[in-house]
C-alpha cells in the first residue's frame, strides 16, 4: 500500500487522536471537524493534568482553538510565535511534540509552565512576566528583515497584560515592522478583574460589531484585489477609511501606531480564526488581531469562576475544588492585619498590580473601597503612585510579588528613596516559590533594597512576627519599609513561635563555638538540625534575624564571639545579608571561620523542600554542616 495514501486516509478519520499525530506538522491535514474533537481533546489533557500538577488552568483552556489556528496558518519555528507571560502555552507544548511530557508539567526535571527555549525549538523566547512580548516579537522581526528572512513573528498578549506599560513601549515601537503580527487575546480578565481605561477601551472596540462586519469586508476586498494600479487601490482605501470613520468616528488606537487593525473575531471558531490570520499573513505591514476568548473555556468550574481557576494547586475535576485551602497563609495574614490597622489609621491605602487575591488585599478592598487601587499590571506606576500619596500625607501600602517588584527597581530609587517618602513593601512568595521557576522565585529583593539607602526590611518567620513587623513598617520606620514572607503557611513550625521583638532573636548555647544565623523560613529547618545535632553531641547557638536591614552593630558583636558563623539565606548572596553581614564582621575584627549558604544561580522549577535541599537549607543539609564544621562537646 501507497505509505503517502495510507497516511492520507488515516488523517480523514473521524478518530485521530493526539498521541497518533506527527504535531504540528499533521495539524494542518486536519478537518475543521477533526479539530473541534482535537480541541475538547487538549482541553480535557489539560484538566487533567493541571489537577495533578497545578498551574494557570482557565487561561490556558480559552486559548485552544486560537493555538491552533496560529500551526495550520504558520509554520513553527520558522515563524516566530511568542507568548507573553506564557499563561497560553500548554497547548502549544502539547501541539509542538511534547504531548508524552505532558504529565510532568510543572514538576522537577519535567516541563516548564513557561516557555523555555531549551525544551524546545517551538519556545522561541524564555517568558514568565507579563507584557514584554510585544518589545521581544519586535526584535525578532527586526532580526529577520535584516537577514532577509520572509517569516512572520507573532505576538501572542492578553488584555490583562495590556495594563502594563511595556507593551505599549512595545507598540510604539512595532510600527515599522512588516512581518510582525500582534495578536490581543481578549477575555476580559486577567488574574484579577481588568481595570482603568485600557480595559474600556477594548470593551467599546468589542461592541462595534456593525464596524467589524462592514470591515472584514472591506478587508477582503483590499487583500484580494489585483494590482491594477494605485488610483484604484487608493480609492479602496478611502473608501474603507470612510466606512471606518463614519460607523465609529474615529480610528483605533492601535491603527493610531502604525498597525492594520483585524477584529474583534470569535477566538473560539477556528475558521474564522484561521481565515484573519491569513489575512494579517497577506498584509506587507504590521498587523494587530482582536481576539475574543471565554477564560476557562470548556471546564465548566473554570468557565464560571477564572480567577480561581488562574493559577491552581491540585484540585478535585468533578467538583473543581482545590485540594488545599488558601485561608491559611502568609498572604490571607497580611491582608487581615492591615485592614485591622486601617480601621486605626484612616491615611493608610492599599495598592496592588492585578494581584488583588494573591496578595491578601480583597479584605481591604471590602472594607475600605475608597482607599484601595488595582492599577493593573503596572508595578513601576504603583511605586510611582505610591511615592505621591506619601508625600501627599498618606501611608501607602503596596503588595507586590518579589519577582515584580524587580520591574519597579527604579521607581523605588527615584520616586521614593530619594525624596524620603514613607512607602510600605508588603512583598510576597519571597524566596523560592516551587513549581514556577526562574522567573517567579523572589531571590532578588533583598539585594535590590539593600542598595537603597534608607531602606529597612523585615523577614518574618512566623504570622505573628508578621503582624509585628507590618505594624513596626507602618507606624515607626520612615522612608522605605518593607517586610517579605514567603509563599504558603506557618504550618509545621518546630521552633518556639513567640515574638518577643521585631528586631532579631539570639539562642545562646553555653560552650557552643558555632554560630547559625538565617532569617525566614529557613529558621524552621535550621532549628530542626540544631536540636537534631545536639542530640549527638554538637552545641550551637542561634541567631535569628526579623528586621534584616539595616544591621545592628551588636549582631556583629555578638558573632564575633564564636570560631565558626554560618549564615543561611534564601536568595541571591551576592548583595545579601549574608554578604553585608560577613562584611560587617571582618570590620568588626573577626577571625574565625565564615560560610555563606545562599543562592547563586537561576533556580530551576521543582517543590519547595527539593528547592531548599538542593540549596543546602533543609534540615539535613544543616545537619550535614554541623557535623563537618562543629565541634563535638
Amino acid at each position: 500500500m501507497d505509505m503517502h495514501n495510507s497516511k492520507e486516509k488515516f488523517l480523514e478519520a473521524a478518530d485521530v487522536r493526539l498521541e497518533e499525530l506527527q504535531l504540528p506538522q499533521d495539524l494542518k491535514r486536519l478537518s475543521y471537524a477533526q479539530c473541534r474533537r482535537l480541541a475538547k481533546e487538549i482541553r480535557s489533557v489539560m484538566v487533567r493534568v493541571v489537577s495533578k500538577t497545578g498551574g494557570h488552568l482557565a487561561s490556558n483552556l480559552g486559548a485552544v482553538e486560537l493555538t491552533m489556528a496560529l500551526h495550520r496558518v504558520f509554520d513553527s519555528p520558522q515563524d516566530k510565535i511568542v507568548w507573553d507571560v506564557g499563561h497560553q502555552c500548554y497547548s502549544h507544548k502539547i501541539l509542538t511534540g511534547r504531548l508524552k511530557e505532558f504529565s510532568t508539567l510543572r514538576r522537577e526535571n519535567g516541563i516548564s509552565g513557561f516557555p523555555k527555549p531549551e525544551e524546545s525549538p517551538h519556545d522561541t523566547f524564555i517568558s514568565g512576566h507579563s507584557s514584554t512580548s510585544i518589545s521581544v516579537a519586535c526584535g525578532f522581526a527586526e532580526a529577520m528583515e535584516l537577514k532577509g528572512d520572509k517569516h512572520h513573528v507573532i505576538a501572542v498578549i492578553g488584555d490583562g497584560a495590556m495594563t502594563g506599560g511595556l507593551a505599549y513601549e512595545g507598540l510604539n515601537n512595532g510600527g515599522k515592522n512588516k512581518n510582525l503580527i500582534v495578536i490581543l487575546n481578549d477575555n476580559n480578565m486577567s488574574i484579577s478583574g481588568n481595570v482603568g481605561a485600557v480595559s474600556g477601551y477594548l470593551r467599546s472596540i468589542r461592541d462595534k460589531e456593525s464596524y467589524v462586519r462592514m470591515k472584514q469586508g472591506v478587508e477582503k476586498v483590499l487583500v484580494n484585489t489585483p494590482h491594477v494600479g494605485m488610483p484604484v487601490v487608493k480609492v479602496l482605501k478611502n473608501t474603507k477609511d470612510g466606512v471606518k470613520n463614519m460607523l465609529v468616528r474615529q480610528t483605533t488606537l492601535f491603527e493610531q501606531m502604525g498597525f492594520v487593525y483585524l477584529g474583534p473575531v470569535d477566538g473560539h471558531n477556528l475558521q474564522e480564526l484561521e481565515e484573519v490570520l491569513r489575512t494579517a499573513k497577506r498584509y506587507e505591514a504590521p498587523v494587530f488581531v482582536h481576539v475574543n476568548t471565554v477564560k476557562g473555556k470548556g471546564y465548566l468550574p473554570a468557565e464560571k469562576n477564572p480567577s480561581k481557576f488562574h493559577g491552581v494547586s491540585k484540585f478535585d475535576i468533578m467538583t473543581g475544588n482545590p485540594e488545599v485551602s488558601g485561608a491559611d497563609c502568609f498572604s490571607t495574614v497580611f491582608g487581615k492585619e492591615l485592614v485591622r490597622l486601617a480601621r486605626e489609621d484612616d491615611r493608610i491605602c492599599a495598592i496592588t498590580a492585578a494581584m488583588k487575591y494573591g496578595t491578601g488585599l480583597q479584605y481591604f478592598e471590602a472594607e475600605f473601597p475608597e482607599r484601595f487601587y488595582d492599577v493593573g499590571i503596572a508595578e513601576q506606576h504603583a511605586v510611582t503612585f505610591g511615592g505621591a500619596l506619601a508625600c501627599s500625607g498618606m501611608v501607602p501600602v503596596f503588595a507586590v510579588y518579589s519577582t515584580f517588584l524587580q520591574r519597579a527597581y527604579d521607581q523605588l530609587i527615584h520616586d521614593v528613596a530619594i525624596s524620603g517618602a514613607h512607602v510600605v513593601l508588603g512583598i510576597d512568595r519571597a524566596g523560592v516559590v516551587g513549581e514556577d521557576g526562574e522567573t517567579h522565585h523572589g531571590m532578588f529583593d533583598v539585594p535590590m533594597l539593600t542598595s537603597v539607602p534608607g531602606a529597612s526590611i523585615y523577614a518574618p518567620a512566623t504570622y505573628g512576627e508578621l503582624r509585628l513587623c507590618l505594624q513596626r513598617a507602618i507606624r515607626k520606620d520612615t522612608g522605605l519599609a518593607a517586610v517579605r514572607y514567603p509563599r504558603g503557611s506557618e504550618k509545621d513550625l518546630c521552633f518556639p513561635i513567640d515574638t518577643p521583638n521585631a528586631s532579631y532573636t539570639y539562642t545562646h548555647e553555653d560552650g557552643a563555638k558555632m554560630l547559625l544565623v538565617t532569617y525566614g523560613r529557613v529558621y524552621n529547618a535550621v532549628y530542626k538540625a540544631h536540636m537534631t545535632c545536639e542530640k549527638s553531641g554538637y552545641d550551637t547557638s542561634l541567631l535569628k534575624l526579623t528586621k534584616i536591614f539595616p544591621i545592628q552593630k551588636e549582631l556583629a558583636e555578638i558573632a564575633a564571639g564564636y570560631q565558626t558563623v554560618i549564615f543561611f539565606e534564601e536568595g541571591m548572596g551576592n548583595g545579601g545579608i549574608s554578604t553585608l553581614f560577613g562584611s560587617m564582621l571582618a570590620e568588626h575584627g573577626f577571625a574565625g571561620r565564615y560560610l555563606r549558604v545562599s543562592a547563586d544561580h537561576f533556580v530551576k522549577h521543582a517543590s519547595i523542600p527539593s528547592i531548599l535541599d538542593q540549596l543546602e537549607m533543609s534540615e539535613q543539609a544543616v545537619c550535614r554542616y554541623i557535623y563537618e564544621y562543629g565541634n563535638k562537646n
